[in-house]
């Protein structure tokens, strides 16, 4: 049997494509680099999210990077940001290049968010920030979590590339800590081909992220007393032309923008197909051979969470046999590939993989299999029959 079940189908249709061929069909040659259009996006972004600013880059890793880049400007001494090692590889890249340093804080099974227990233990005078990843549709949000913020007066950070109309409390992910980053890369819940957002309620830092984005030009402010603020401070350089850190080009484009508009009228209606596949997903998945007791209040999930509860890499192989002989494309270890402490750049370094169990299983007894709105009852029925019969 092959169910022909890739990762992610018909993401971007023919309405987006006639949507892209109209904007370039008009009368007038419209300007194609970052222009109207990326206003209109961030801004209907804004709108749907429910947070006064967005910052629309050229994708979700440009999004970590910025924003990391924007916080140094806040704590130019550096300090330390608590990441856990279950995310993609560009949260903990972003930290790096920033100058911060990496805290990490293993992961508990019930949403794949940090164990609050041990990141409480981890908080030092010198932690400026906690990084957490909503990872693969889930809620990494808790009452607790906030209230470790509030108390610590630590700001939170949101990853939810992977995590688009999940809700905490009712109110969407991404709304909620100081800024948060999203991706709009093809297997994600909506795509602008490459892309992503930065958002935030606070001015001061939405300002220095437009900035940054153009490779840390003040003239992209749009905050006119902070623009004359390094005029002032610096008399002697061409107003148009000054840097006020190091910085990259993170800027998108008109034709991505345009693709992101058309997408998002449809993402709600889509979002709620997959919510509704997802639970039909779990209600049949094996509950004695894979968990099953997620935290699930908010979930948006657009990939399949399959983990195993024994350590049996006997089994673990007989799955990955059988998923492909039934041609069901996967990805192992969840959010990034699993533990990304033994990733190469990490080698030399005195890590004890114990200290993170969790997402030690995680990296080796996991997957995800894709999870999207055109998907067929009939074949989630199918795969949930592979992965049933293991033993």
């Amino acid at each position: 049997m092959n169910l022909s079940l890739p990762l992610m189908s018909e993401n971007i249709d023919r309405g987006d494509i006639n949507s892209l061929v109209d904007f370039l069909q008009q009368d007038t040659i419209p300007r194609l680099t970052n222009g109207e259009k990326v206003k209109e996006f961030e801004s209907a972004w804004s709108d749907w999210l429910g947070v006064k600013h967005s910052v629309f880059v050229n994708s979700g890793a440009s999004a970590n990077e910025l924003t990391m880049l924007a916080l140094k400007h806040m704590f130019p001494d550096g300090g330390e940001i608590i990441v856990p090692p279950l995310t993609w590889i560009s949260d903990i890249n972003s930290i790096l290049f920033a100058g911060f340093k990496p805290v990490f804080v293993d992961v508990n099974f019930n949403n794949l968010s940090f164990d609050l227990d041990i990141l409480e233990r981890e908080i030092t005078p010198n932690t400026k920030a906690i990084f957490v990843t909503h990872v693969l549709g889930l809620n990494g949000l808790s009452k607790k979590l906030l209230d470790i913020c509030e108390k610590s007066r630590i700001l939170l950070i949101e990853d939810v590339c992977e995590s688009h109309g999940a809700t905490f409390g009712g109110t969407k992910l991404g709304s909620i800590g100081f800024a948060s980053n999203f991706s709009f890369y093809f297997a994600h819940h909506m795509s602008t081909i490459e892309g992503g957002m930065i958002c935030t309620n606070d001015d001061r830092f939405y300002q220095i992220c437009r900035a940054l984005r153009s490779h840390g030009m003040t003239r992209e402010m749009t905050d006119e007393n902070m623009k004359q603020e390094y005029i002032d401070e610096y008399p002697d350089l061409n107003p148009d032309f000054i840097f006020m850190g190091l910085a990259h080009n993170f800027r998108s484009n008109e034709i991505n923008a345009v693709l992101g508009l058309s997408q998002l009228k449809k993402l709600d209606n889509n979002n709620q197909k997959r919510i509704d596949n997802f639970q039909y997903f779990i209600d049949g998945l094996d509950k004695d051979k894979y968990y099953t007791e997620f935290n699930l209040d908010g979930q948006c999930n657009y990939a399949f969470i399959i983990i195993m509860k024994d350590k049996d890499f006997e089994m673990r192989d007989r799955t990955e046999n059988k998923l492909k002989e039934n041609g069901i494309e996967f990805r192992r270890g969840l959010s990034g590939g699993g533990n990304q402490l033994r990733q190469p750049f990490f080698k030399g370094m005195d890590i004890n993989y114990d200290e993170y169990k969790t997402v030690e299983h995680i990296h080796n007894f996991s997957w995800y299999v894709g999870n999207y709105p055109s998907l067929e009852t009939i074949k989630i029925s199918k795969l949930l029959g592979v992965l049933n019969e293991i033993e």
